[in-house]
Order: structure tokens, then sequence, then C-alpha cells
């Protein structure tokens, strides 16, 4: 009753409530997803800068919401860390502001939105094109025209495509209306008809509403009077042209001439006739079609004539149609092992090219995935992996559409639904593969294996099975299933006999001479039953079908074209239908076919110059014949159509520049290469000369050239055709002087191994300094140690295989560059070779001929052939191809792949003017071959497309005038930098064309520029080309040159000479004076060093504002007295010190023995300020500049009294107090005694300058102790009294201090001694008692006078009243 009740319920629910034994299907069987996209990306002009949006959004009834994936050209993008580019929540895609320039072009290409539900599956949008308005160009812009009354004129103004409907024309600059009268062309040009006065004017086009908008030269139209005879001609003839239906065309078509002409067009063979608002003649002539339909399509002819002449034009209208569904795909039930058919029927103009793609992923036709019927989709044998949505996707010239279905794959267990459910996807409808049922059955015994399962027919494509029932059956109505399998596979296809009890079955469309696996199930009422046994049958051979076609001729008639013919076959065992021809190009092994009817076939279309296979293949009603035997024919040739490959230039010497190049690729030689012609010129000279060589030889060394000279080369090869096309002109420098071999080569750049079993591939780079000959290189090896075995190679090989190596081995290699001074440095790499290992028995071989053909700047195709595959290359099982690349610069480059399932791969993105290594290797299943053959492709360069970096500009020394502006090579300079500009200005707002220019040779990273005027702010570019052209300019660097240097007087110096005659004079009578002599030199002496230390002073001031950069610390300056024993100046310590000693203190030779002091001055702004005015050249800047150029003079240094050796303290803050030492060569005047809040000193080093008049002094060092003061009385400076205050050693010079102190002084008078070598002689100084020192209200008093100066005539004084003190000192020598 349930059974009879299942055929008439439709609600299965009420069913499951008369019949509880039965499940429900709503428990077993999953509904089908509502799944689709409600709004899909369309094609969109975007503009620079601004923002964009790529709409998307999908519907979907699952738990989990659909996710929103995006690809850009076939790519899943990874917006993760994108921040221009993010998905919104609804999936559309946005761009915050689109990037687009000539060289860099990331976001324009082809989109598409993929929507995912994980466990379920995915669906692909429709494809759109994103294109980005490029900058308003004028490649033709309007020019100054003179036109007769009543004639017609075009004002040319050319723009790029896409900018057209954004262009608009203005007479005397106001907008231009257009009319009947006045009509812009397609091109974005003017057409004036029948002219009047009023037309004459100033005319000019704009681009507008495009992110920048541009304007065309302006250009004045001229109106002439009177009419000339003239004969008829085309100022536009209509153009060939395709639209999309529904649009509007217009299809130009002026014509000049008089008498007065008449233009007419004609569709086709019959004359056009106008209708009002569709079809119009406008501007005199032109036709412009609104609405266009499928019937507008055809040849259209303008035709113009006259009483004299007729003259016509044609043109073609091809009416594009978008592609529609006319049946789209429908969701599927089935299960296991079924055979089912996704329909997908579409139409459009042209006709579109429907593919399939499953969860995403492009369907892949294979014996179990075919396309039948021209657009439908069989699958055949289901396996559960199978499940998902598929899609048709059907494009055109004219568009892209899409449609999904679902198919889902129940158990064996779970009957099929006999009542579709509603379609939950819109425009498809749902469809259940024919199967038993509406419910499943209860559960009980089902049948044993079905019994004698035999081949009881076996033809060449069918085979009949009989069998008989089980021994179990369990009851009474059984059905079966027959599943079968080609052997070697594991997708089973199944068929079901027709009526209950049937027990044989016929099993239709099996390949002949193939073998197949067979097996029968039964089914009851309770289920599906045991399997029987598996039968394995073979069909059988072809024999009734037509034998070879006898007399096969081929004859090639043009580079491009060969004619065949052939007879009948003698045993066509019936009517013959058609020929079959197979062709197949010897250099790609890869068959094609055409059908045909005759006896006789012209093939066009061929390649230039290349070996084809022929072979013919008679069909009856049977199938195919036996085929003909192939018959080989080559093309005629012709000129080359491409050029030399891979033209490099290496500039030997400063006379000769080597060419080396490779053949046209293969399909553009045309014919055997007979020779290269070589043309050359010297810089812009438009005079060539010509070189040729062999059609083998692919070098060339050019020789006599002029030293340091740029040269422009191409080379074009030749056949006995004549010449093809010529390279791009590729440009090199000569030397100024030849290359440098007096000393050994740098090391290699890089080193690559490759291990296998029993060899390693050895890869290389050369030095890096392109400036030292290499000769030959030399590759050492062994186990464990480089040094067993040596190989050298030439100086242009780049790799190099090492044979008959030990399996499983430890080898070390090394790498050496060599010249004839000897071998440079090695660079050393290690590699164990590979496991000996069983041979597979079918082991997977490599891909062979490896090739890769360079296409442009940053594209390399690769081809490959498979010896694994059959003659004709078709690729018919699941094999793929992985092809890695990599570069050698930078070494640590890592490799790229990309799998494909052709023998040819596009490689874009590459990097301009780079060697690319490729390999590939081929995987079937779990089985991988090995990596084939290295191929190498170096990519054409491109201009620079970033700017010379770290630009600076410095003043040079000694010459106000003249900069120096250094730079770094660009980043990315595509090529060898043959060149640079550098452009300057005082205004960085002017235009290019008005700052001043230096062009520079391309090996040159300095250059000066001279003459500038003082105290002004330059600007700075510079601009790298090569030999493509010029890139990006820098950023301005701004530097603002030096006012005039000031310089000491001489009178200075003057007065420290007369400064040390004074002390040299006292040192003499230091033995003879008395009391009275010490009154006297008191005053003498400390009234010509308070004279000069005012002069000193006046000095620092005026030099004071010349600030020097620099780390060097003012040193604390010492109090100064004078010995009588040895006239010494020595730092008087007030600190208490009961043990005094001393320690040798050498004088140093240059400035980086001083060792500079900190103070702490940053705590007090005031002395901050009062420090950095009389610092002068103590900076870093002056020692790096005087000491390191011209040398440093020796100082007269004031050594300190000895203490017994300490270790140095470097950037250690000392604890104790500690007075620091001085590294002036004169001793500190009051005036420059400096106090901080904690009264440390801050004293000065002395400059160079005033250094000098002790330059001839020897250097002397002191190491005596003394224990005692001497008795004699000296006269001290007074100074401030030193306090506690840490003191810190300046990091900023490598130095060692001079005077390191540990123990705090005790006596307040007992100071160092520092003593000057005084003729060479040595004497121990001796320490004396000082007086204390005045009160601070004087020492700031002689704080005061720092900045004080003298004028002239106190000057004059000074020395008057030091010749006075002179000649009382002679008159008390001379008195007894």
């Amino acid at each position: 009753i349930c059974s009879i009740l299942q055929n008439y319920v439709v609600s299965v629910e009420h069913l499951a409530k008369v019949c509880p034994v039965f499940r429900p299907l709503g428990s077993a069987v999953q509904p089908f997803i509502a799944f689709w996209f409600t709004v899909e990306p369309q094609d969109t002009l975007a503009i620079r800068g601004s923002a964009a949006l790529l709409n998307c959004s999908a519907h979907s009834d699952a738990a989990t919401p659909a996710r929103i994936e995006w690809k850009k050209d076939g790519t899943f993008m990874s917006l993760v860390p994108d921040e221009r580019r993010n998905i919104l929540p609804d999936g559309t895609l946005l761009f915050t502001h689109v990037v687009h320039s000539k060289h860099n072009k990331p976001d324009e290409g082809t989109y598409q939105c993929v929507a995912t539900i994980d466990n379920l599956g995915s669906i692909s949008s429709r494809t759109a094109r994103l294109s980005v308005a490029g900058m308003p160009r004028f490649p033709s812009q309007p020019a100054p025209a003179t036109v007769r009354l009543g004639d017609s004129q075009v004002m040319a103004c050319e723009v790029n495509s896409d900018l057209v409907p954004f262009t608009r024309w203005e007479k005397d600059r106001q907008p231009l209306e257009l009319s009947n009268r006045l009509v812009q062309l397609p091109s974005g040009a003017l057409v004036i008809s029948n002219t009047s006065e009023a037309d004459a004017g100033f005319y000019r086009c704009l681009v507008e509403n495009v992110g920048s908008s541009k304007s065309s030269d302006e250009a004045q139209l001229q109106i002439l009077p009177g009419n000339l005879t003239e004969k008829l001609e085309f100022l536009v003839q209509p153009v060939s042209v395709a639209k999309l239906v529904g649009a509007s065309v217009l299809l130009p078509c002026v014509v000049i001439g008089y008498p007065i002409l008449h233009v007419r067009w004609m569709f086709g063979d019959k004359l056009l006739q106008e209708s009002e608002g569709r079809v119009e003649v406008v501007g005199g002539g032109s036709l412009q079609i609104s609405n266009l339909t499928e019937e507008d399509a055809g040849i259209y002819t303008c035709m113009a004539d006259n009483s004299n002449t007729t003259i016509e034009a044609q043109a073609q209208l091809t009416v594009q149609v978008p592609p529609q569904f006319v049946k789209r795909p429908a969701n599927i039930y089935a299960h296991e092992s079924m055979d089912i058919i996704f329909e997908c029927e579409v139409s459009g103009t042209p006709a579109p090219t429907v593919k399939w793609v499953k969860n995403g992923d492009a369907v892949i036709p294979s014996d179990y995935f075919k396309i039948i019927k021209e657009h439908n989709l069989q699958v055949l044998g289901l396996v559960k992996s199978d499940e998902g949505f598929y899609q048709c996707l059907a494009e055109n010239d004219a568009g892209n559409i899409q449609s999904s279905a679902q198919l889902i794959i129940l158990d064996h267990d779970v009957v099929l639904p006999s009542i579709p459910p509603p379609s939950l996807t819109p425009n498809t409808t749902d469809h259940v593969t024919p199967g038993s049922g509406g419910v499943a059955s209860p559960s009980g015994p089902t049948p044993s294996a079905p019994r004698d399962v035999v081949a009881s027919l076996v033809s060449t494509r069918f085979i009949k099975l009989t069998w008989r029932p089980p021994a179990e059956p369990h009851g009474d109505e059984l059905t079966y299933s027959v599943f079968y399998s080609q052997d070697g596979t594991s997708r089973e296809r199944v068929v079901n006999t027709s009526h209950p009890g049937e027990m044989q079955v016929t099993i239709q469309n099996l390949m002949p001479d193939t073998k197949y696996r067979f097996r029968v199930v039964a089914h009851n009422s309770n289920g599906q039953g045991e399997s029987s046994t598996a039968l394995k049958v073979a069909t059988q051979a072809e024999v009734q079908v037509p034998g070879p076609a006898p007399n096969l001729q081929a004859v090639s008639n043009t580079p491009t074209s060969v004619s065949l013919s052939w007879d009948k076959p003698l045993t066509g065992n019936g009517e013959i239908l058609t020929y079959k021809l197979y062709y197949t190009d010897k250099s790609g092994d890869n068959e094609q076919d055409v059908d045909i009817d005759g006896l006789s076939y012209t093939m066009t279309g061929l390649k230039k110059n290349t070996e084809y296979s022929f072979r013919v293949v008679a069909n009856n009603k049977h199938g195919p014949g036996v085929s003909t035997d192939d018959i080989v024919v080559r093309t005629l040739s012709d000129v080359p159509s491409g050029p030399p490959q891979n033209l490099t230039l290496e500039v030997q010497n400063s006379k000769s520049i080597m060419l080396r190049w490779q053949p046209p690729p293969l399909n553009a030689q045309n014919g055997e290469i007979t020779g290269y012609k070589i043309r050359y010129r010297k810089g812009s000279r438009r005079s060539e000369a010509a070189e040729t060589t062999g059609g083998t030889q692919l070098s060339k060394l050019i020789d006599g050239l002029e030293r340091g000279t740029e040269y422009s080369f191409r080379v074009s090869a030749m056949t006995v055709n004549g010449t093809g096309p010529a390279t791009d002109w590729t440009t090199a420098e000569t030397f100024e002087s030849d290359l440098d071999e007096s000393r050994v080569p740098d090391q290699p750049s890089s080193l690559h191994v490759r291990p296998l079993i029993n060899s390693i591939v050895v890869s290389w780079t050369p030095p890096e300094n392109q400036d030292i000959v290499v000769r030959g290189y030399t590759i050492g090896y062994g186990i464990g140690s480089p040094h067993a075995q040596t190989i050298k190679v030439d100086y242009k090989q780049r790799y190099y295989t090492i044979e008959n190596l030990d399996p499983s081995s430890h080898y070390v290699i090394t790498l050496k560059a060599f010249n004839n001074v000897g071998e440079g440095i090695p660079v050393y790499e290690s590699a164990i070779t590979r496991p000996q290992s069983v041979p597979d028995p079918s082991p997977m071989m490599p891909p062979v001929g490896v090739q890769a053909s360079v296409l442009s700047h940053d594209t390399i195709k690769v081809t490959w052939a498979d010896n694994s595959l059959p003659k004709n290359q078709k690729i018919t099982d699941n094999r793929y191809y992985t092809v890695r690349w990599k570069t050698n610069i930078p070494a640590n480059t890592k490799l790229k792949m990309a799998n494909t399932t052709s023998l040819n791969h596009m490689v874009t993105g590459l990097k301009p003017n780079t060697l690319y290594e490729f390999s590939v290797m081929v995987t079937k299943g779990r089985r991988t071959s090995t990596w084939s053959m290295t191929a190498q492709g170096t990519t054409f360069e491109t201009i620079p497309s970033s700017s010379p970096k770290d630009v600076t500009v410095v003043s040079k020394e000694n010459k106000p005038r003249t900069i120096i502006v250094n730079w770094q090579p660009p980043s990315e300079a595509n090529g060898k930098i043959t060149g640079y500009i550098i452009y300057y200005s005082t205004d960085v707002n002017a235009e290019v064309h008005d700052w001043v220019i230096e062009p520079v040779v391309g090996n040159r990273l300095t250059h000066q520029i001279q003459e500038l005027t003082l105290d002004t702010t330059y600007y700075f570019k510079i601009q790298a080309r090569n030999s493509k052209g010029m890139g990006p300019m820098s950023e301005a660097v701004n530097f603002r040159t030096p006012k005039s240097a000031q310089h000491p007087t001489k009178r200075s110096k003057t007065l420290g000479h007369t400064l040390v005659f004074t002390v040299f004079t006292l040192f003499i009578l230091q033995r003879k004076i008395n009391k009275l002599f010490n009154i006297i030199v008191t005053v003498n002496f400390t009234t010509a060093w308070d004279f000069l230390c005012r002069k000193r002073a006046a000095s620092k001031s005026s030099n004071g504002s010349h600030k020097y950069k620099g780390n060097s610390k003012d040193l604390k300056p010492p109090d100064l007295w004078i010995h009588h024993e040895r006239l010494e100046l020595k730092p008087m310590d007030k600190s208490p010190e009961p043990n005094p000693v001393m320690t040798e203190t050498p004088i140093p030779r240059t400035s980086q023995d001083i060792t500079p002091a900190d103070s702490g001055l940053e705590s007090n702004p005031h002395l901050q300020q009062r420090r950095n005015s009389y610092r002068g050249h103590e900076s870093e800047d002056s020692m790096s500049t005087l000491a390191g150029r011209r040398g440093m003079r020796p100082k007269m240094m004031m050594p300190f009294d000895a203490q017994p050796p300490q270790q140095s303290v470097r950037n250690t803050p000392n604890s104790e107090p500690l007075p620091q030492a001085t590294s002036s060569s004169q001793a500190s005047c009051p005036s420059e005694i400096m106090a901080d809040p904690e009264g440390s000193y801050h004293g000065s080093t002395t400059t160079e300058e005033e250094s000098s008049y002790s330059s001839n002094l020897p250097p002397h060092r002191s190491a005596h102790p003394h224990a005692h003061a001497h008795p004699l009385k000296s006269f001290a400076v007074p100074a401030i009294p030193a306090t506690s205050h840490p003191s810190y050693e300046s990091p900023a010079l490598p130095s060692t201090p001079l005077l390191a102190q540990t123990g705090p002084p005790t006596h307040p008078h007992v100071v160092k001694t520092a003593s000057i070598g005084t003729l060479g002689r040595t004497r121990t100084p001796m320490a004396v008692t000082v007086p204390n020192a005045p009160d601070v209200p004087e020492t700031s008093r002689m704080l005061e006078d720092v900045d004080s100066s003298y004028e002239p005539d106190e000057l004059t004084e000074e020395m008057a009243h030091l010749e006075g003190l002179m000649k009382d000192l002679n008159a008390i020598t001379t008195a007894p």
C-alpha cells in the first residue's frame, strides 16, 4: 500500500505519517542551497588618484554566510596588509585612490569576485575590466587651415581612445555646439561642412572630467571667398568598426571637390534610405546610425560624385551581441558511479566561447569530464569529490555572463527523490538523475552477489553481459546495476537494467582494443546487495574501417601555405564520409587536425620555413580508418620577422666593444640565417657604419673606436630572402682608460650548486667590480676539501657540470676569478650528492628542450617538450607542469613557481635587464620528475623607474663658490646607467626648462659645480638615463653657499713672535736676577701676557661668528706661572694634595692626540653661549679637514708634572676632583677661564693659526719627579679656586687623556709643573710656591675682558711700552 501511495502522495511528510516504516526524505536528502550573486562587477573607467568601486554581493540560504574574495587577472588578491584596497562588508572592492603611472599600473586589469560557502563550494562572478583614464595627450592637434566658402574642413584632435567621450570643442574660447553641420568624429576630430564666414575663428579641443584637464593648441580657420574647380578627394574615409547592439555609430565620410558634389551611402548592394532619428547623414556626408540591431551589420559604401568623376570608400560594421542564456544548467541529485549532464545553451555575436568551472576552478576536459553538444558538460562515473557548484561561463568580445548549478551526490542507501524540490536559485531549474523510487526502503536482508557474469558478445565498441540471479535473492522483483571502468582507473560508471528480473545489459560507447572491468550488483526492496567478482574483458580492434589513402603529396606554395592531394582508399569498406587531415609542426610536436570532404586541400596560416608532417585518415560509418604514412614538407623561407634576441655589449677596453646576441626566435627566423648585419654610430650622429658576420657567428668585436665615447649598436638577421628587423639601439661607452690588470680580480658575486647523483651543476655570476680584468675562473672541488681537483674555464662561462662524482658524498666547491696577475679571493659552497636509488620501473622523465624566449622588459615565454607524451604531444591525462625561475641578483632571491597544464608558460612581472634561470618538472599523480636543464633569458632594458638616491651637496674647502654634488645610482636602474643630468636653480618652482643642467657620464657619482653666487640658496635635482631613455628626477635638495671666509691677521702672528722673544729673553736672564728683577719680570710678563690674551680674545670674538659642528669640548685651563729655572708654564691646582707626583705627558703630534673634556655647560645656557662665542676652529670639522688634508703642525705643548703610570680612562665620569689638562700650544689666558655654577674651568684649545709661531720647536717630554719646592718665588696668573666637579672625556675623538689623577690634592700651594722644551735640552722642572689667587670679583672683571678688543693706536702704544721694558732689562743686566 505504501508503495502505491508514494506514487500519488505529493507531501513527503504526509507519506511518513501514513507509512511510519519509511524515513522522511528531509532527514537524508540534503536540500539545494540558494546561492547566487545579487550584484556582479561591471566594467569601470577610473580616474587616477580618485576612488573606485567594483560592486559584488552574494545571496545564500546556508547557515554560514558567503565569504567574498577577489581575483585580479585570474589570481587571488591578498588584501590583508593593503590600506589602499579593501573589501567592504557587502563584498564590494574599494580603491581609496587609484594608482596609475607609465611604469606602475597596479590597479588596471580584469577583476572577478568569488563567493565561497565553507564545506559546500564556491561560485565566480562575471569578469569586469577596470581601466584607468590615461593622461590627456594629443598625438595630433588642430592646425591652422584655409578653406573656401562652402567646402568642408576637418580640424584634427586625436586623443586617447578612452578619453574621446570627455572631449569637447571651443571656438574663440566659447563652447561649440555640435549640429548636423558640425560633427565630432569618433577620433575626436571636428568636421565643419558647408563652411560659411561665421565659421572663421580660433578652434581648440579640450579633455575634461578625467582628473586632469588639458587643452590642445589653438588653430585659426580662415574662410576664402569663391570656388575653384577641384577634383574629388576624401578628407576622411570610413573605417571598419565593431559596436554593441543598441549603441550608436558614426561612419565618417568627408569629401571635398567642386563643382557641387553629392554623397550617398550603399548598404550591401542597396541604396541606403535615411530614416528620421535612426539613420542620418550628418556633417555633409558622414553616416550616423542609432540603436543598432543585428540586421545593421554589413558592408557600407560611401559614394561621392559630381559631373566629372565618382569616388567611393567601404567599411564594415560589425554589431556585437553580448552572450545570453538560452538554457541554464540545472541542480542535480545523483548517486556515485552515475553519469550526469549539465546543459548550457547560449547565444551571442560573435559566437560565445563556453568554459565550465567547478567551485571556482576551471574544469579541464578529460576521459570523464567531456564537453558534448558544443556547450554541455558530461561527468562520467561520479565520485563523492565531484559534489559542488558548477558554473557555465560564456564570453565573447561584447561581454561575459555566468550561471551556476549544484550537484549533490547521495549515499546509495538514499533513493533519489522522484519529485524535484522547487528551484532555489534564480533562473535555474532542478533535475534528478533517473533512478528508482522516492523514499528509502525499510531495512532487511539484501541480495547476495549475482552468479556467472559473462561477456556473451564482445565487439569493438560495445560488450553484452549476462548473469544468473543471486543464490540468496531475498525477494522476487530484483533489479540490477552494472558497474564498469577502464582498466587502470578508479572512476566507475553504472548502467541499470530496464525491467525487474532482466539479467542482461549492453554497454555502449566503449573504446576499441581496450580492457574494461565489470561487476554486477542486485537490488531488492531492502537495498543494494553484494557485488560480483570483477570481470575483465577487452574490446576488439577496429577492422571494418577504410584503408590508407594512397598517393599523398604536399607542396609548399608560399611561406605560409602548403597544398595537399591524395587518392581514394583502395579498401573503403563502404562509403567514405570525410577525410581527416592531421598536421604537426615538427618544432612543437603538437598535432592538430581538420575535416575535409574532397581529395585535396590547401593548408594556410602556417609558420614560415617550418617543417610540417601531414597524414590523412579516411572515415566511414564504422569510424576512422588506417592512417597514411607521414609526409614531411617545409614551408618556403622569408625574411626574418623578428630581431635577434638578448643583444649585449661588453666594453673590452678603451677602443673596442664586444657584441653578443642570440638568433631570433625560431618562429621568427623564417629560414636559415645566413648572416647578421651590425650597424653602429657614434653618439647621436645619423651617419652609421656597418659590419656583417656569418650565420653561425653570434658575437663580433668592434674595434678602432675612440676612447671615452658613447656608441649605439643594433643587429639584424639575414636570410637569402633579405634582412629582417633590427634590434633596438643599445648603447655602451668605451673606457677612458683600459681595464685594470695590476691586481687580481675580486670575489665572484655569487655561487650556486645543484647536486645530482653523480654530478654537481655549478653556476655563478662575475665579480661586481667590472673594472678589473677577468681572464677566467678556477673551480676546485673534493670530498671534504676543495683542493682535490681543479678545473679552469673561460671568463665568458657562467656554469659548469662536475661529473663522475660519488653518490651520497659531501663535496666542497670553491670558485676563484683569475687574470695574469693571479687568482682572486675564493667563494666557497658545499653540496651532498644525492643517494643512488633503485630506478622506478617507469620513472617520470623531466621535460626537455626548455627554451626561454624574451618578449619584453618584464615578460619571458618558457616552452618545452615532454618525451613521455605521444608523438603528437597531446596531454590526455591529469599531469601538470611546474615552472620555476629566479635571478641571481641579489644572490638570496627566492625561487618563484607556477603550475600549468600546457607545454608553455608566460612568466610576467619580471625585472627589466635581469638574467633569469628557468627549469621545469612534470607531475602526474604522486609521481614527479626531476627538474629539467635550465634555460636562461635576460629581460630587455627599459627606462629607469626610480631616481638617483642619497643626493647630497657639500661645499668645497677653501672654494666657497664651488660645491660638490654626490649621489648613488637609482634602485631600479632597469639597465646600465649611461649618464646623469644634474639640474640646479635658485627657484625650486621654476619650469624644468629654466633649470641649468650639467651632464655627467654614467660611471661618475660625484660632480663639481663652480662659480656659484655666495650666500645664495640653490636647489638640485638629478636624473639618470640608460639606453632606453630618461628616468624620473630626484626630489629637490637645497644648499646655501657660504659667505666669504674671514682669516686672522698677520699682526696677531707678529705679536705671537714678540711674546716668544720676550719669554726667551726672560729665560736667559733668570740666573742673574734678584728680588728687584722678579718685580720687573712680573710687570713685564704680566703686561705682555695680558696684551696677547686680549688680542686672542678679540680674535676669538671675531671668529666666533663661524659656527662649526663638532664634538670636541673645551678643555679646563690651568693656572700658569713662570719657573725661574726653566721658565715653564704650569697649571696651578688649588686642591690639597699631600704627595704630588709626576707623570710623563707626551706632546701630541696631531689634533687626534688632544683629549677634549666635557665640562657640562649644557646646564647653564648663558655660559654655553659664552663658550660657543670663542670656540673658533676647534670643531671636529676643522680637525677632519685641516689635519686630514694638510697635516697638523707640531703644537707647542706644556707637559704637566708627571704621575706614576696609570690606566687611561675613557668615557667614564671621574668621581674625584680632577683638573683638566690643556691641549693648547700656549697657556690659557685669564680671560679664557670660564666658571660654571660649581666653579669648574672651561678653557679652549688653540687654533692652527695661533700655534704657528711654535711649529719649529722640538717636542719635549719630562718625567722627573721632585719632592721639594724651588726656593725662588714665581709669578702666577690669578685663577678661581677649583671645586669638586665630575668631568667626562668626550667620546667624539679617540684620544688618550693627557693627565689622569686618582688622589685628591691636599696642599693648596703645591702644583704640578709643565715644561716647554727649549733648544733640545732637558732640564728638571722644580716645584715652587705661588701666592694665593685673587678674589672672585677680580676674576669676574677678567671674564668681562673676553669681549674687549684693541684699536690700532692701542697696539702701537702697547708695543712702545714693551720696548721701554726691554731697555730697562738691558740696563739691569749690564750693571755691575
